[in-house]
């Protein structure tokens, strides 16, 4: 078997799909992007186009290899994300050739059923309220998460923190004991303000306090973890093995969250996950994107002991045909929930069947999607 082309589409609202087709009629779909970037991961997808074309797309770790240790330069976010969507493409068609899901030729399925979370929004303390009690008692997740801290600066307004913890305290009432609840910080706070903060927070009894500091600031994040004793969760913006050594060994974080459209993709982030383990800590899948990478990070929670809780972009309890995020799917229904969890799919390779027709229609108009630009009081350019 070869791979005899890559197809891209831009899929709505900030989605980039890759399509890998061999000889055999046997074809691959993976994940990649960057958000705010896919037409240079497009770019970065098809630089490796040629490279690609008449290999065996069974030689999944032979091809990851020869892009990431044939290329002089090496790793980061756009790099690493067009290898993470190449190779989550190959997964799939593996799975499809020998008739097996993804987690079957990783380890074998290590659980039954996979914990889900929904991220819950609202500008105002009773709107975000209002999402975590549908969240919780209507749609049955045991677990939400909010990112409710807004844009700060280094050192901001005392009022800053208590919007923050009128916020979380207002929804660990609504929610009472059914449900856990955590905090993404998103990286938007600095050392000053991010240990009082966290501090504040930390009576609150959080499942765990996500990118609490930016990730580059590791020095910051160990001073961090003496003021509490929640749970620290960071990953999302590291990308490869090595990014990752030094988050264990500092020993700060609890809960590693790689991208597996971001981090080399599934074969990566099942070593990363390894190394967690080593270090005794969870894997939680970070993913705010696509039903593909949604359904590559399944195949990984299910084979991988450690991975604790999967993030999902949308509330894919709406089995409606124009949901965005279902809308590609022709098995839909291949998702189902029960109690907060997912069972893994058990169809070939990542276990869904892609609508073509719909992703050529949805991706005729190219989205251009960037986050917002955000600034303090002062005009200052800050974190989104």
């Amino acid at each position: 078997m070869k791979i005899t082309d890559l197809k891209m589409y831009y899929m709505p609202f900030r989605f980039l799909f890759l399509k890998i087709e061999t000889d055999e009629g046997i074809s691959g779909w993976g994940e990649p992007i960057i958000e705010g970037r896919a037409a240079t991961v497009e770019a970065a997808v098809n630089e490796w186009k040629k490279q690609l074309v008449g290999r065996n797309p069974l030689l999944i770790e032979d091809i990851w290899q020869t892009m990431y240790r044939c290329a002089f330069y090496r790793g980061g976010a756009i790099l690493m994300s067009a290898m993470a969507g190449i190779n989550q493409a190959l997964w799939d068609i593996k799975g499809k050739y020998y008739g097996v899901p993804v987690y079957e030729l990783i380890n074998g399925a290590v659980k039954n059923r996979v914990k889900v979370y929904r991220s819950i929004h609202g500008d105002t303390t009773e709107a975000l309220v209002a999402d975590a009690k549908k969240a919780v008692f209507e749609d049955g997740y045991k677990l939400i998460k909010s990112s409710l801290i807004p844009s700060m600066a280094f050192v901001d307004d005392s009022s800053v923190v208590d919007f923050v913890v009128e916020k979380a305290t207002a929804v660990k009432e609504a929610i009472g004991k059914s449900a856990d609840f955590a905090i993404d910080f998103h990286g938007r706070v600095h050392k000053p303000m991010a240990k009082v903060i966290a501090y504040e927070l930390d009576k609150l009894g959080l499942s765990f306090m996500e990118e609490p500091v930016l990730p580059t600031n590791k020095e910051a994040l160990k001073e961090l973890v003496k003021w509490c004793h929640t749970p620290i969760a960071q990953g999302e913006r590291l990308y490869n093995r090595w990014d990752f050594k030094e988050v264990f060994t500092d020993g700060a974080t609890d809960i590693v969250q790689p991208d597996l459209s971001h981090a080399g993709g599934i074969s990566e982030c099942v070593r990363i996950a390894a190394m967690a383990e080593a270090y005794d800590c969870a894997v939680a899948p970070h993913c705010p994107l696509g039903v593909i990478a949604f359904a590559s990070c399944i195949q990984l929670d299910t084979a991988v002991p450690n991975a604790v809780f999967q993030e999902q972009s949308i509330d894919i309890h709406d089995q409606r045909k124009e949901n965005p995020f279902l809308c590609c799917l022709k098995n839909p229904e291949v998702f189902q929930y029960k109690d907060g969890f997912i069972i893994p799919p058990a169809g070939p390779g990542l276990g869904i069947d892609i609508d073509e027709d719909v992703v050529k229609e949805k991706s005729a108009v190219k989205h251009d999607w960037k986050n917002p630009i955000e600034h303090t009081f002062d005009g200052t350019p800050i974190e989104w």
